[in-house]
């Protein structure tokens, strides 16, 4: 038989990207619908198809190196009986190691590694800055424990050594790839190994000072409010961020924002009213147009 990866253009053990590409160009010029196409052209697009066909995938290939070394293991047979009875004697040694090759020849199988398999893996927010474990069904039903790194960012992926394709010929399996993706928290925010955070806070708080309760990554922690804050102030807890590769972790942020009671309080509208200072106080000084 002819050799497909001969009919395809290709070396023998090319991949299944490179086959591909070689019969998506070949059918191209080949196809029966081309302008012009003729009976030769036709045949050839058939004998293209036939070869992809043969090894359009690794199951398809392993057949194919399978039948060829086959093949070639019957052909020295062949030529080992026809050359046992036309030979002399002192060939002996000769024709008992064309047989040994033969045989060994018989043994010899194709080698492949298995291919490698992507899959996805959504984790939550918290998930991914603190580290889990979490299952993940594999090809075939297969469920294993993926460890997922505190940190971890969103397409990150995770290599699982040996538990992709099986390998062909005592070749090594391939791997499972693992790709993350990280949910969206309804107050935290990262940028890089930070988390930032917008923290409501009342008027009193603001302006007298206070200690609050405020959420990290990690649990909660008490934050110190200095008195006379504004909207919009941001303050640091240090070491209060996510886990990196290398180096200390990063902080969390917080920004302050001042919500009023969302009832009337006619104390305050009072107190503003009457607050002399803070009506000549002007925020917005400096401001134009242009």
């Amino acid at each position: 038989m002819r050799d497909p990866y001969d009919i395809l253009g290709l070396h023998p053990g090319a991949n299944n990207a490179e086959v591909k590409a070689a019969y998506r160009r070949l059918a191209k010029q080949l196809h029966p619908d081309a302008q012009h196409s003729s009976a030769a052209q036709h045949a050839r697009f058939q004998e293209v198809t036939a070869a992809y066909n043969q090894l359009k995938d690794e199951a398809g290939r392993r057949r194919f190196e399978a039948e060829r070394l086959a093949e070639a293991a019957a052909a020295r047979q062949r030529a080992f009986h026809a050359a046992a009875e036309s030979a002399e004697p002192q060939a002996d040694d000769l024709f008992t190691e064309l047989f040994e090759g033969i045989r060994t020849a018989g043994k010899r199988v194709f080698r492949a590694r298995g291919e490698d398999r992507t899959y996805r893996l959504t984790v939550s927010f918290l998930e991914a800055a603190n580290g889990a474990t979490k299952r993940v069904r594999l090809a075939g039903g297969k469920m294993v424990d993926v460890a997922v790194p505190a940190g971890i960012e969103n397409g990150k992926q995770i290599r699982l050594r040996g538990q992709g394709g099986e390998g062909h010929g005592g070749a090594e399996s391939g791997d499972a790839l693992v790709t993350v993706e990280v949910e969206r928290h309804p107050y935290f925010e990262r940028r890089g190994q930070d988390i930032h955070l917008t923290l409501p806070v009342t008027l009193a708080e603001a302006i007298l000072g206070a200690k609050v309760e405020v959420p990290t990554v990690s649990g909660m922690v008490s934050l110190a409010i200095p008195a006379g804050s504004n909207s919009g102030t941001r303050l640091r807890l240090r070491g209060k961020g996510l886990s990196a590769e290398s180096g200390p972790k990063g902080d969390q942020y917080v920004t302050l924002s001042l919500v009023l009671p969302d009832a009337p309080d006619e104390a305050i509208k009072d107190f503003a009213a009457s607050w002399g200072q803070g009506l000549k106080h002007n925020p917005r000084k400096g401001f134009s147009g242009s």
